[in-house]
């Protein structure tokens, strides 16, 4: 597993391509799961496997993201630690463009640039 690390702006921005891709690719395939469990009538057995699946792919992601030395704070929510608080992404965000501090999280973002 990846340790915690202090990102600066510049460390931070250069993996967003990378945590995008990992991102979107872990999203494209949750997604695909999320409609199949949608089926009108799915078997219990099928609709456990699925459940199963869509946990894999979430659980997946994370752990490529975390191996980054990242933090995961939801669903497809990722953030950089920089000692004074967090620039922050979540997907389908294009670039790193906001900040929040420890104690505001999300709610509390910022615009950076």
């Amino acid at each position: 597993m990846g340790a915690k690390k202090i990102f600066t702006y510049e460390e931070a921005k250069v993996l967003i391509p990378t945590v995008r891709r990992i991102t979107q690719t872990a999203f494209e395939q949750a997604d695909h799961v999320a409609q199949q469990l949608q089926t009108p009538n799915l078997e219990d057995d099928q609709r456990s496997e699925l459940e199963g699946e869509y946990e894999t792919i979430v659980t997946g992601w994370a752990e490529q993201i975390f191996n980054l030395g990242c933090e995961i704070k939801g669903l497809w929510l990722v953030d950089f630690d920089n000692g004074k608080g967090y620039y922050c992404w979540k997907y389908p965000e294009q670039g790193l463009s906001f900040f929040h501090s420890y104690e505001e999280g999300f709610g509390g973002r910022m615009r950076i640039n």
